[in-house]
């Protein structure tokens, strides 16, 4: 046979389109050509191809080789597609039967002796073929890839998914004539590992900051913390993912889908909410995602789980303008000239920031010797539009050493995360949704105020000058309080809460 056909897969953003891997042997001087808008790592696996076969014991064929990976506009990355053009070549020749290669899909890097190694995206591939496609009698085709990516590969409960450790033993499933010496179906494991969270029990004091991330964690509403340095904000924004209500099992997958793109997911952390704190010289394409193939960036990393940007004015302000979209949507689309790719970005912004440049402004030492256009300067590198997509601005306040010093035990994040969850569960009986998802038609439906309560609120938007957003998203925390305190009702003192909530920069 001078033909062979094998299915492979390619990654597009977060989807993985089918790639026909079409290897033809032909008279003619010795060449090894590989056509399909191949960039440089797959024009590099003829070397490695070239190698691991010849160590495998494997005839390379003394002929004009040439690859073809369709479709021919699809650019083709990644070390993924050196098993089936392999596997192709020893179908071409007939070292291989062929006749059950049709069966399967390929994916997997070669060394120069012939191992498998691990690849980007199986997660992502395992998904696409049982969604996608399915074979002549109506099931998926079956996956052969690294045994390295076996575990995560079937987290997909319909996929078949053979793990392979090298070339032989891949070679090997096609040529027995007996099942024993076939490669054995992966078994899907058995994932009980339990979510690891720092405790809110190690945080002294700042009961009022427990409670305002008590509501944030309870309707996901994005939040900023303000105060002076060692009070305590990032050490609460590491523990803000442990009170957070347990992801489910769609949650659990569509996060490490997003993981799988770049190796970061582990089965270990398997329902364990991402919390990702890029450093403030982070660019904006580290941020969003972007590159000549596009990547996931930090806020996609962080879907369905935590943003946290620590020193907030620090950061670029051109890099934080790139939030502004995707905390509206959710999701993230990046445009290059010949390629295009969307991710989700379902993540809760959290922040933290000092008062004023040296920090102290507020602080009960008054040592703070900034001057009023020296802080409004530094509040001012957070811009308007961002500030106002922030749900909740927590002040922070330096404890004194003598509450510092006392050996009183605090609230654990199981306690609190008990509460959210059922504010959470509230959430989803009444609407189907969380509260910071709420579009104004389900506002004025599932958040009506009577009229003193309503009085009080545009009392406040004539005050502080509130846009129309920012309105709305007072009513998204004042529900959110509501269901904490089981009050089906939006009360005059939960909107009192939202209120101190949402104070401005300069006011507080």
């Amino acid at each position: 046979m001078a033909l062979a056909v094998l299915k492979s897969r390619a990654l597009n953003g977060m989807d993985a389109p089918e790639v026909t891997v079409e290897v033809h042997l032909a008279n003619g001087l010795p060449g090894f050509t590989i056509v399909g808008l191949p960039e440089t790592e797959v024009k590099e696996s003829k070397d490695r191809v070239r190698a691991a076969l010849q160590n495998a014991r494997f005839d390379f064929p003394a002929q004009r080789i040439t690859v073809n990976l369709a479709p021919a506009e699809l650019p083709k990355e990644s070390g993924r597609f050196d098993l089936p053009i392999a596997l192709g070549i020893l179908a071409a020749s007939g070292q291989i039967p062929s006749d059950a290669l049709d069966k399967y899909e390929f994916a997997g890097e070669l060394s120069l002796s012939g191992e498998l190694r691990p690849v980007r995206g199986a997660l992502a591939m395992t998904f696409a073929i049982c969604k996608n496609l399915q074979g002549k009698n109506g099931t998926p085709r079956a996956f052969i890839l690294p045994s390295a990516n076996a575990n995560e590969a079937s987290l997909v409960s319909e996929a078949q998914i053979y793990p392979a450790d090298s070339l032989l033993q891949v070679c090997a499933h096609f040529a027995a004539t007996d099942q024993e010496s076939k490669i054995s179906p992966h078994r899907r494991i058995s994932v009980n590992a339990q979510p690891s969270y720092a405790d809110f029990d190690e945080v002294k004091g700042q009961s009022q900051a427990k409670r305002a991330f008590e509501v944030a964690a309870a309707g996901l509403h994005s939040a900023l913390l303000i105060g002076p340095p060692g009070t305590g904000k990032s050490m609460l924004a590491n523990r803000f993912p442990g009170i957070l209500p347990r992801m489910t099992d769609q949650e659990a997958l569509e996060s490490a889908a997003v993981l799988s793109l770049t190796s970061g997911f582990s089965i270990d952390k398997w329902k364990q909410r991402p919390f990702r704190s890029p450093h403030h010289t982070a660019s904006a394409v580290a941020l969003v995602g972007g590159g000549g193939t596009p990547r996931p960036g930090e806020i996609s990393l962080a879907h369905h789980g935590v943003l946290f940007l620590d020193e907030l004015p620090e950061f670029d302000r051109r890099v934080l303008e790139v939030l502004r979209e995707p905390l509206e949507s959710g999701h993230i689309s990046i445009s290059r000239a010949a390629k295009q790719a969307q991710f989700p970005a379902r993540f809760q912004l959290i922040a933290a920031m000092n008062p004023c440049p040296c920090g102290y402004y507020g602080h009960h030492n008054g040592k703070c010797r900034c001057t009023p256009d020296a802080i409004n300067r530094y509040q001012g590198k957070i811009s308007g539009p961002l500030l106002d997509r922030i749900d909740m601005q927590i002040q922070v306040h330096a404890l004194p050493h003598a509450d510092l010093l006392k050996q009183s035990q605090s609230e654990s994040s199981q306690h609190i995360q008990a509460r959210v969850e059922q504010a959470f569960e509230r959430q989803l009986l009444r609407q189907n949704k969380t509260n910071n998802l709420l579009s104004g038609k389900e506002i004025e439906q599932f958040c009506p105020l009577e009229s003193v309560t309503e009085q009080l609120l545009q009392n406040a938007m004539s005050k502080f000058n509130w846009s129309a957003r920012a309105y709305h998203r007072v009513l998204k925390v004042a529900r959110t309080i509501a269901d904490l305190a089981n009050s089906p009702q939006i009360k005059q003192a939960h909107v009192a809460e939202a209120i101190q909530y949402r104070r401005a920069l300069n006011e507080t």
